[in-house]
């Protein structure tokens, strides 16, 4: 327990910020939230129109900033790439589109989790199969391949646009979109969001925190060192929704969520499954892209891109539920993880071997 006691402090740190970002002005249950913010940051940007969710969110800026920061100082900046990049940027899309049938990513199912959403519970269920899916393939030898060392200029570049990020959020041009109504207008103070991006991002480089890390290591190599960040989080969160009085239990009626629980459990799965060929959950993604990991920010591009498709072909649900669209898009998405996973670990090769 003791060598649990800093990543156990830090989620408890993180659940408790979570829900005061929510008291100061963020959706409910969306204290973070990393695709919903992506969401809201291409739609700012007029990647997409749907009007209710364009922001751009300084908690995502933050995460990354801050992760940059953690990794300078401890000197863990190492700018490296190479690693199939297409296939990741793919498997970013791949990923946005099964999180947003679910609406939520796997942070921010926890803390619907933590709100009281059992709908969330099902989402849950979902994520460890798509995770124990991933794990099949890792067994069978999937890889992406190794990452090389690049140019530390490379690393350095991600961060520096989102600085130009910021500076747009802050002076709020008349090109950048905000929403009036929806989500998208629903925030905490930039100046706050900001802060605990940044600090929730230092931290999350300090403990290597990671949403389908926990389960994958108590699996694979019996750790249950991220677990308990896991965990702790959930618990945070759950005390304090208590304390202010947003926990309320029970399907129906939950906050940017809906009730079709088949379509919950396979929007997780494919966000399960993707982020373990993908080495990392989508927060765990920003961190990386803050280490100088160029890998990670085209995954990132990934979610980008993914959501914009999602609300410029209706793929993506809403509380009234999922959208035919939507479910057509969950079924493609599966098959091409599964030809993604198969091609990458040599399956075929043995086969005609």
């Amino acid at each position: 327990m003791k060598k649990n006691f800093g990543i156990i402090t830090v989620g408890l740190l993180i659940g408790i910020l979570s829900v005061l970002l929510v008291k100061l002005g963020n959706p409910a249950n969306m204290g973070f939230c990393i695709a919903c913010f992506i969401r809201d940051i291409a739609g700012a940007l007029g990647m997409h129109n749907a009007a209710v969710v364009q922001y751009i969110r300084p908690e995502i800026i933050g995460l990354v900033l801050g992760s940059f920061a953690a990794a300078l100082l401890a000197k863990e900046f190492k700018a490296k790439g190479g690693s199939a990049p297409f296939t990741r940027f793919v498997l970013g899309m791949a990923v946005m589109v099964g999180a947003l049938m679910f609406l939520g990513c796997p942070f921010r199912m926890v803390l619907r989790i933590a709100g009281g959403d059992f709908n969330a519970i099902v989402g849950l269920v979902g994520f460890v199969c798509g995770i124990f899916g991933g794990i099949f393939f890792l067994n069978k030898g999937f890889s992406l391949k190794r990452n090389y060392s690049i140019s530390s200029f490379e690393g350095y570049l991600f961060p520096l646009v989102l600085v130009g990020l910021l500076i747009l959020a802050i002076i709020a041009p008349s090109f950048i979109k905000i929403s009036t109504e929806g989500p998208g207008s629903m925030s905490a103070p930039i100046i706050i969001s900001l802060i605990v991006g940044l600090f929730v991002g230092f931290l999350g480089q300090k403990t290597r925190l990671c949403m389908i890390g926990g389960i994958r290591d108590a699996v694979l190599f019996k750790s249950g060192y991220l677990l308990w960040g896991f965990l702790s989080i959930l618990i945070a969160a759950a005390i304090m929704n208590f304390a202010f009085g947003y926990f309320h239990p029970g399907f129906a009626d939950q906050p940017v969520a809906h009730s079709d629980g088949l379509w919950n459990f396979l929007g997780m799965v494919v966000v399960g499954w993707g982020s373990v060929l993908l080495g990392g959950c989508p927060f765990r993604q920003l961190v990386l892209s803050g280490e100088g990991n160029s890998d990670s920010v085209i995954t990132i591009f990934g979610f980008l891109v993914g959501a914009a498709m999602c609300h410029n072909f209706a793929l993506a649900s809403s509380p009234a539920g999922p959208s035919v669209n939507g479910k057509i898009a969950v079924l493609i998405v599966v098959v091409v993880l599964a030809i993604i996973s198969v091609v990458n670990s040599g399956l075929l090769k043995k086969e005609q071997g």
